[in-house]
Formats: structure tokens, C-alpha cells, sequence
């Protein structure tokens, strides 16, 4: 029967173990109001992206649209008699200099000028102030970034306490990674990871950069971190994910996932072993596996390097059945 074969070689082969492991954002934002008052807009939803600016709810502004509005006529009132005494003040200081009234009079002008300017520039500031204020009454995303739960709705009353929402910029993000105490003398900084979703797709490839120097008794294990910068659509800050952390890479023999068959809970391959004609035949071999490596298991026990093992027709396969090798 012609079979193709292919050689056992060895090839590097990584040790690791796998860890449930956190996305964390280095920039997330708890957003709460400034001002007390009733919600009358809410702009965004949760999972929206936002941009810096960009207004996501709006308080009731009328009382404070009202209070601006009584600060601008003070304002006002105020530049009246400012612009009265800057003109009176001048008139006295002609009517002094012609001697025609009094120094004490033209004191009082011009003490009466600078209380009004004092009273003038106190009133514009008030009136900035307040404008300020009122700007407090729309929430606006700090920066860009996705919003999260938004737990308002539309009429309640808030206040400097409410939570509103959450920005989170999905940027320069970490996986916060726990690793049992056990491991404290393999723990570094430069070891790699392997960044997986939940069907085992690999997303990043990455590198330990933050060792914890103390254990979290609650986990009782030592935080260690690495930066990700997958696609900013397919994670998010406190996602869940698989982090896989690389020990070391041993050059193991490796063998084709489609040479391996199980039987019984044993795995076998056929090895095409040469008889004192030349000729080959079939040998029905039980092995050890370990993780697979690409399109690979690797080899714990049973096979060795230079072996050909049968990669085609192995369900028609007996032990003893004469082969004919392609590969």
C-alpha cells in the first residue's frame, strides 16, 4: 500500500502554563457630575466611542442659565457707573486745574472712579465664574474611549456622588496576570506570553514587564504584567482572557497530528520500519504526547528522531501491513 511519510525531527517546543488574566486600560475615567440637578439628555449608550469633548449627558441648566443671565445685568450695571465716574473723574480733574473747584472734590471723583472699576472687574469675573458653572451642567467625554454602564436615567437627580458612567480608552492596555506562589523563582521580567481568546485564537504575542515585588494573600499569587496592543475592537478594559506564559523552549521531537490515531486512550502511530529485504512494512507503535505545536504534537516518549512515521491511510492500516513509502 503507498503511504506518504515524513521523518521525526526535532523542534522547539515551549513549556508553559495557562492563566486566567485580565485587560486593564492604564486611562479609564469614572465620570460624576460637578453640579446637582435633574438629567434631561443622555447622548451616548454603553459601548459607544467617544471622542474628547464630546458631551455624553446634560443636567437641567435653567437655574443656573438664570443665575448667568442676573450676573450679566449686574455686570452691566456696574460698567454704567464705571464709565460714569471714569467720565466725572476727568471732568474734575479739569475743573481742579482751572481752579475752579476744590482738591478734596476731585479726590472723591476719583476715589468714587476706582471703587466703581474695582466693583466693574469683580462683576466680570462673577460673570466668567458663572458661565464656567454653567458649563458644568454638560458632561463631556476627558478623552477618547468607549463608554461603559450607564446606570442614570433620563429625570433622575444627580448629584457630585453619581456615578454617570465610565470612559474607557482602549490604549496602551495590560494583561494583569496572578501566577500561584509556586512559580516565584521561575517569575521575570522578558518572559513571553501568549495572548489567546477563548477559542484558543492566538491574538499577541507579548513579554512580562512588571514583576510584583509582594503576594496578593486574598489570590495568593504575584501580580505580573504585559503590555497588549491587539486590535482595539477586540479587547476591552476588564476583559477576561487567556494569558499563556512561556517558561523555557526545549527542542523535542515532533510528530504530524495526522499520523497520531487513539485507541482505547492510547495514542499510536504507524512507523514504517525496513525489513532485512528492504522492503517496509507497517508497525503499530504507542507513544506519549504532549501540547501541540502548530499542525504538531509534540513527543514525550516512544519515537525518535530520523523514524518515518505514516501520515496517510492510517484507518486502513494493520499492525504488519506491507507499506510503500512516498515521503
Amino acid at each position: 500500500m503507498p503511504v506518504k511519510t515524513e521523518t521525526i525531527a526535532a523542534a522547539p517546543v515551549p513549556q508553559y502554563d495557562e492563566y486566567v488574566a485580565t485587560i486593564k486600560g492604564r486611562r479609564s475615567a469614572t465620570i460624576q457630575p460637578q453640579v446637582d440637578g435633574n438629567l434631561v439628555r443622555i447622548y451616548v449608550h454603553s459601548g459607544d466611542r467617544v471622542k474628547p469633548g464630546q458631551i455624553l449627558m446634560e443636567i437641567d441648566p435653567a437655574k443656573q442659565e438664570a443665575t448667568v443671565a442676573s450676573s450679566k445685568s449686574t455686570e452691566l450695571q456696574k460698567l454704567a457707573v464705571y464709565q460714569y465716574n471714569q467720565i466725572e473723574v476727568e471732568r474734575q480733574r479739569k475743573l481742579f486745574e482751572q481752579g475752579v473747584t476744590s482738591r478734596d472734590a476731585f479726590d472723591q471723583a476719583e476715589q468714587s472712579y476706582k471703587n466703581s472699576q474695582a466693583d466693574y472687574e469683580s462683576a466680570v469675573a462673577t460673570t466668567q465664574s458663572q458661565r464656567k458653572q454653567l458649563g458644568y451642567y454638560h458632561i463631556a467625554a476627558p478623552f477618547d474611549g468607549i463608554v461603559g454602564d450607564v446606570p442614570v436615567h433620563l429625570g433622575d437627580y444627580v448629584s457630585a456622588t453619581t456615578v454617570l458612567t465610565t470612559v474607557d480608552e482602549n490604549r496602551d492596555l495590560e494583561a494583569y496576570i496572578y501566577i500561584p506562589t509556586q512559580k516565584v523563582t521561575d517569575i521575570r521580567k522578558g518572559l513571553q506570553v501568549l495572548i489567546l481568546d477563548n477559542q484558543e485564537n492566538l491574538l499577541e504575542k507579548t513579554a512580562i514587564d512588571f514583576v510584583s515585588p509582594q503576594v496578593d494573600s486574598g489570590l495568593q499569587g504575584i501580580l505580573a504584567k504585559a503590555p497588549v496592543h491587539s486590535d482595539l475592537g477586540r479587547l476591552r478594559n476588564l476583559q477576561q482572557i487567556k494569558a499563556r506564559v512561556v517558561w523555557a523552549t526545549s527542542s523535542i521531537p515532533v510528530v504530524p497530528v495526522l499520523a497520531v490515531t487513539r485507541l482505547g486512550g492510547q495514542t499510536f502511530v504507524y512507523v514504517a520500519t525496513t525489513q532485512g529485504d528492504g522492503k517496509y512494512v507497517a508497525k503499530q507503535r504507542p507513544i506519549t504526547i504532549g501540547d501541540t505545536v502548530g499542525n504538531d504534537y509534540a513527543v514525550l516518549g516512544g519515537l525518535q528522531n530520523g523514524e518515518k512515521v505514516i501520515v496517510s491511510g492510517t484507518q486502513f492500516l494493520v499492525d504488519g501491513a506491507p507499506v510503500q513509502p512516498l515521503g
